[in-house]
C-alpha cells in the first residue's frame, strides 16, 4: 500500500519561545493535518491495546495514528504506546514540542514521522522533521478492532459474505481476513475501512448498537421468551 506524502515545509521566520500543552496544540494541529494532507478525519482519544491513541487521522487509503508530546509531556510511557501504535495503524506520527525536538529520534523507529510545533508570534507553528514510512508491524487484525460490529456487517455486505449473525466480532475479523489477499487487496480492504470511519456517526452509533443487538435477539427467537436467558453478542 502506497500512501503519497507532502513535501516538508519550510519556515523561513525566527520562532520565538515558549511552553506549549496539550490543549495548545490540538486544534492549531487539526487544521494543519487538513491543509497538510487534504481530505482526512480526525477521531480522538482512541482505545488501543493497553494505550490511547491521541489521535487517528483517516486518509482515503490508510490510517494514521498521532502521539502528542507537549512541553509537558514526558517519554515515561511512550516506550509502550510506540509498540501498540504500530499494531494498529498504517502509518504512526509524533508531535512534539521544542523541548523534545532534540533527542525524540532516539524515542521512535525511523519509520515513524516527526512533528515539532513551537510557538511563533503567539500561534503554533508545524513542521515535519521527518515524514512517515509504512509501518511495517501493523497487524490486519488489530486494525480491523477499530470498527464496531456493525460496521464489520457493512464489509461483509460489499463482500457478499455470510453475515454470521449468532457470531463474536473476532469470529467475523478472522473470517474477512481469511480473504486477504488472495480475494481482497490489502488496498480494497484499506480503502473500505477508511469509507466507514469517513461515515461513521458517534450521535447516533448507540442507537445504531442497540437496535442492531435487538435485531440479533430477535433473529435468534429470544426476544419473545422474557424468562429465557438472552446471549449476548
Amino acid at each position: 500500500m502506497q500512501e503519497e506524502h507532502p513535501e516538508q515545509a519550510v519556515s523561513s521566520e525566527e520562532k520565538s519561545p515558549g511552553v506549549l500543552k496539550d490543549k495548545d496544540i490540538r486544534e492549531p494541529l487539526f487544521e494543519f493535518l487538513e491543509e497538510t494532507y487534504g481530505k482526512v478525519r480526525i477521531l480522538e482519544e482512541k482505545t488501543m491495546g493497553r494505550s490511547r491513541a491521541d489521535l487517528v487521522m483517516v486518509a482515503p487509503e490508510c490510517l494514521y495514528g498521532i502521539e502528542i508530546k507537549s512541553d509537558a509531556d514526558t517519554y515515561a510511557r511512550l516506550k509502550r504506546q510506540v509498540k501498540d501504535y504500530d499494531q494498529y495503524y498504517d502509518y504512526n506520527i509524533v508531535v512534539v514540542g521544542s523541548t523534545h525536538a532534540m533527542h525524540i529520534e532516539e524515542h521512535v523507529p525511523d519509520y515513524w514521522g516527526i512533528v515539532t510545533v513551537e510557538q511563533m508570534n503567539g500561534k503554533a507553528d508545524f513542521y515535519f522533521l521527518r515524514l512517515p514510512k509504512e509501518n511495517p508491524k501493523r497487524k490486519w487484525e488489530r486494525k480491523m478492532q477499530i470498527l464496531w460490529r456493525p460496521e464489520l456487517a457493512t464489509i461483509q455486505e460489499w463482500l457478499a459474505m455470510p453475515k454470521y449473525k449468532e457470531k463474536s466480532k473476532r469470529f467475523v475479523v478472522d473470517k474477512i481476513l481469511e480473504r486477504v489477499p488472495e480475494r481482497i487487496p490489502e488496498e480494497i480492504l484499506s480503502r473500505q475501512i477508511s469509507d466507514i470511519l469517513f461515515e461513521r456517526d458517534y450521535n447516533t452509533i448507540a442507537k445504531t448498537l442497540t437496535e442492531y443487538r435487538k435485531a440479533e435477539r430477535k433473529k435468534k427467537g429470544g426476544a419473545s421468551c422474557r424468562y429465557r436467558k438472552r446471549k449476548r453478542i
